[in-house]
């Protein structure tokens, strides 16, 4: 089996990590350009409304002439509280889920202390991710950019937020589903919120779309 390549994800969504857990080798992208409207920046959440984004606002480009920027250079704009922000959101949809307080002190932490590059950032919450899964945060980074590759099964598109799902998954309990409907592929902390240890096994289960 090749190695898994993904991108580091603002947590990520729950395919995501179907294809994580089902994978014995995992390459991070470390050198790729920036893109807008990504899950590098962007989660969703069931809210008390339905779908929720949240967003991480980045820094401008100092100079607009700039085309391309390095993920990895990319910085986090902290002009203003919007890690209190999302950290109310996500207490407000899953504080009545079953897990949430199970999790909360491993996560609260990413929501007090301000980060400085994105990429540093997201790392971080999927290394929480990994350990509240029971999975072993054991990966390499990719030495340079390839804009295609056969040595790994590349799988970085599912960074983009606009693609359709790449999983057949099996419907769990959700904290507002009694108003709004199932609400499949969300942010991976959906599923942890309301699934908690059984969260892995399901992952594992899953029929992934290639």
């Amino acid at each position: 089996m090749k190695p898994l390549l993904v991108n580091p994800s603002y947590f990520g969504p729950i395919d995501l990590y179907a294809f994580i857990a089902q994978s014995e080798n995992i390459v991070m992208e470390k050198h790729d350009n920036y893109q807008k409207q990504t899950y590098r920046t962007r989660q969703y959440i069931y809210g008390a409304n339905g779908k929720l984004l949240l967003n991480v606002p980045i820094k401008h480009r100092e100079k607009k002439t700039d085309k391309h920027q390095k993920y990895k250079d990319i910085q986090i704009e902290n002009a203003f509280k919007w890690q209190r922000l999302h950290w109310k959101s996500l207490e407000a949809a899953y504080r009545t889920s079953p897990f949430f307080e199970y999790y909360e002190d491993e996560f609260v932490p990413l929501f007090e202390k301000k980060a400085t590059f994105l990429m540093d950032f997201n790392l971080k919450c999927m290394e929480i991710v990994f350990e509240s899964l029971g999975l072993d945060f054991d990966f390499s980074f990719t030495e340079n950019f390839e804009l295609t590759t056969e040595s790994y099964d590349d799988q970085r598109y599912l960074t983009n937020s606009k693609r359709k799902q790449k999983a057949e998954f099996e419907e769990y309990i959700q904290v507002f589903q009694s108003k709004y409907g199932y609400i499949s592929n969300l942010s991976i902390l959906d599923l942890l919120f309301n699934k908690g240890p059984a969260a892995l096994n399901y992952l594992e289960s899953q029929k992934l779309i290639r």
